[in-house]
């Protein structure tokens, strides 16, 4: 158990200094880990769980929690949660401080408009990512450019394409 806890440790620590503009951002790393590297869960159990945390209220990374009670049960949930969210919470204090110190600064305007587009492709990253993993037939993948169609040219609630999802599932429409 105890070397499974310091993977879990080692893997969101890491992450939590790389979740550049929003956890969604690492989602394809933190899937490469838990499935391809540490065999831990399959593809389809990690949509699941994200398909979970998404429909939660809550942070947007509620997934690291429930990977960590998968993974390990509650100390894997406590040490997932510590890992991730404790070092990238002290940086954030203090960038912030500084952002605030420096606001008139040219280069923080700068900075600040040449994060935008890094940030749009890790985004982008994420979501090529989860189709992938998801969208193993035609008609899943239909379902999920649907959804993304759906969600960019309406005022959807992410959970009511959720529970459409599951409805199609659940009427075996989303099977080849």
């Amino acid at each position: 158990m105890i070397p499974v806890l310091i993977s879990l440790i080692a893997i969101f620590l890491e992450l939590s200094l790389l979740a550049f503009g929003g956890g969604n951002t690492i989602l394809p790393e933190m899937r490469r880990q838990v499935v391809d590297v540490h065999h831990w869960m399959t593809n389809q159990q990690f949509a699941a769980l994200f398909a979970l945390a998404q429909a939660a209220p809550g942070p947007n990374l509620m997934i690291v929690p429930l990977v960590g009670w998968r993974v390990a049960g509650l100390p894997g949930l406590l040490v997932s949660s510590l890992a991730m969210f404790g070092p990238s919470s002290v940086i954030t204090c203090v960038v912030l401080h500084l952002w605030e110190r420096f606001k008139a600064h040219r280069l923080r305007s700068i900075v600040q408009v040449g994060l935008v587009p890094v940030t749009a492709g890790l985004i982008a990253a994420s979501a090529v990512v989860l189709t992938e993993t998801l969208a193993h037939s035609w008609p899943l993948l239909t379902i999920a450019v649907a959804s993304a169609a759906l969600s960019l040219a309406t005022r959807l609630h992410p959970i009511v394409l959720l529970a459409a999802g599951a409805l199609v599932g659940l009427l075996g429409l989303g099977q080849s």
